[in-house]
């Protein structure tokens, strides 16, 4: 087993979340800092009443799991480079069929039981076949090679669940659960003691609720209703000089209220911040 070259290489793939966050806010004085506080309301679209934590892929669900409940081995951050969550190091072999990827040793499910490897190796699901090494160590021996395996592993289909509660919404992530109506809304709070400090997770709690019209979405911004929305109309929010249509207006995915700051750099992979508003975002 060898270290692939450095664009795979996890050290060579270096972003911190303490250095994004504490980069000049949208919005505010350059020498502003993330403060802590506050509920962010969402309105999303893409809820189902058939919706579960295993079940349902519309945008409300992939920002719940991703964004809130759960977390993944690695993270896109906002500058596109990767960087490790529940995985601390990786190394591939040279085809890119078998990787070896550390875990981190500090992290607990929201229910106080400890992630170990065995949870991840029930989590993922690929093309071959996930071993487990030691408590903190899995391998997994890909079927086809793969060589960007830990960038796909950071995407909102390879959350990590316990094994003894697979489908409850119990996850290591930095929002707790507290209500959850499928195809309705969705409640979490802040986690106090997570391992991410206080480097990640401005908000006190987070709000999701589900609003299938494009047009009640930009209303409800407009109105107050809520904090940010995924939009893709930005004629929808004509003199409204208050609401930031982002990641731009010929070219939007999302809007937020002019009352939440962030990082000069956001994600645009995917909405809202690559799906984590949530953690990177705070109130100016």
């Amino acid at each position: 087993m060898t270290k692939t070259r450095s664009l795979m290489d996890r050290r060579a793939l270096f972003a911190t979340g303490a250095a994004a966050a504490l980069l000049a806010a949208t919005g505010v004085s350059a020498a502003a800092l993330p403060k802590q506080g506050g509920r962010l309301r969402m309105a999303l679209s893409g809820a189902l009443r058939s919706d579960s934590w295993v079940n349902g892929d519309g945008l409300f669900m992939k920002v719940a799991r991703q964004g809130l409940i759960y977390d993944t081995l690695t993270e896109v951050a906002a500058d596109g480079t990767l960087r490790g969550e529940l995985a601390t190091d990786w190394q591939g072999s040279d085809d890119g069929r078998m990787w070896i990827f550390d875990l981190r040793q500090d992290v607990s499910f929201h229910d106080g039981q400890p992630m170990t490897a065995r949870d991840v190796a029930a989590s993922l699901q690929v093309d071959g076949r996930v071993e487990v090494l030691t408590d903190h160590q899995i391998c997994i021996a890909l079927d086809q090679p793969a060589m960007d395996l830990p960038f796909t592993l950071a995407g909102p289909d390879h959350v990590i669940r316990p094994r003894h509660a697979a489908d409850l919404g119990i996850g290591t992530g930095l929002y707790r659960l507290k209500r959850f109506t499928p195809g309705q809304q969705l409640l979490a709070e802040r986690v106090t003691d997570h391992y991410k400090g206080n480097t990640a997770g401005w908000f006190d709690a987070v709000e999701l609720v589900s609003i299938p019209s494009d047009v009640v979405r930009a209303q409800a911004l407009a109105e107050y209703l809520v904090d940010a929305a995924d939009l893709e109309d930005a004629g929808l929010l004509h003199g409204f000089d208050d609401i930031a249509p982002l990641p731009f207006a010929r070219g939007m995915t999302h809007a937020a209220s002019r009352s939440v700051a962030m990082p000069v750099r956001t994600g645009q992979h995917r909405p809202l911040d690559n799906l984590r508003a949530a953690e990177r975002w705070w109130f100016a």
